[in-house]
């Protein structure tokens, strides 16, 4: 029996398949010796190498996992910076079998709800626009927003990419007599795909800024209110098993996580917050003593 080569990379927790599709578009997979090419299919006896390693397939079905991450503005949805900025990467726990996987992405200056995976069929179906699953950002904007506006927004508009538009907004037009400091104002947008920087492109295709945006909710996970920037939790096997139905994969029978000792309780959060405090303090001093390298030379 023969699989997909991407499927059996993601599936070995290397990255979703679209992260493995781009790995063997730039050459950096091989399969019995020869540079492996999209489209090539792999048995059991194959011998993959990624980056000149041999690839050791993993026998053991890992548990499925997934973490919620509260993204803070500033931070980049990639694994390593080479300018040592900070990445939503830098804070998760150790893994012992493959690896975290971003569920979508988030840009820089966007906070809110990360989601992130060991297993990469449930990201991909996750991210994958035939799965339309839907994405909830809080988002607000400055200017004028009319009901001919709002309408516009959710018949659909021609972006460079192809046409656009959200499910639902709520949230109330820019009253006609709104001076110039009310303008700003806060609406609820829903889409069923994540095409790069789509929320900000939309409203900035009506002439209207945006100057806040949150993920504030996955599918049928909403950011949990208590946690905070910076902090994950990992998600117990209801919501794992939720997010696996809404993308017809079978359901997770096993967790790692203990239900009675994963509630945000006072003790939990003190202790996440100075976590992501002592982390912060960390990088500070790591970037100055950096500066004062290169300063030197």
């Amino acid at each position: 029996m023969t699989e997909k080569l991407q499927k059996v990379l993601a599936n070995q927790g290397l990255g979703s398949r679209r992260e493995m599709e781009r790995w063997i578009e730039q050459g950096r997979v091989s399969v019995n010796g020869s540079v492996a090419t999209l489209g090539d299919r792999v048995d059991a006896s194959a011998q993959i190498r990624v980056d000149g390693h041999l690839l050791s397939r993993q026998t053991e079905q890992p548990v499925c996992r997934v973490l919620m991450y509260n993204k803070p503005e500033g931070e980049l949805c990639s694994r390593h910076d080479p300018d040592g900025r900070d990445t939503v990467f830098d804070r998760l726990p150790a893994i012992r079998l493959g690896r975290w996987i971003t569920v979508g992405r988030l840009d820089m200056n966007t906070s809110g709800l990360l989601l992130f995976t060991n297993d990469g069929e449930l990201a991909n179906r996750l991210m994958h626009p035939k799965c339309e699953v839907e994405r909830e950002y809080a988002v607000r904007v400055f200017g004028e927003v009319t009901n001919k506006t709002l309408s516009t927004l959710q018949k659909g508009v021609m972006l460079d990419d192809g046409e656009a538009k959200f499910l639902s907004i709520a949230g109330k037009p820019t009253p006609i007599d709104a001076e110039e400091e009310s303008m700003n104002r806060w609406f609820n947008v829903t889409l069923k795909e994540g095409r790069n920087r789509e929320v900000r492109r939309l409203w900035e295709s009506q002439g209207v800024q945006v100057s806040r945006l949150i993920r504030v909710k996955y599918g049928p996970l909403e950011l949990q209110k208590r946690l905070p920037q910076g902090a994950w939790v990992e998600l117990g096997l209801e919501d794992v098993n939720a997010l696996r139905d809404i993308v017809q994969l079978p359901e997770e029978t096993q967790s790692m996580v203990d239900v009675r000792q994963n509630k945000l309780d006072h003790v939990r959060l003190s202790r996440m917050r100075r976590s992501v405090k002592k982390h912060k303090i960390r990088k500070e001093q790591t970037g100055k003593k950096r500066i004062g390298k290169h300063a030197k030379r």
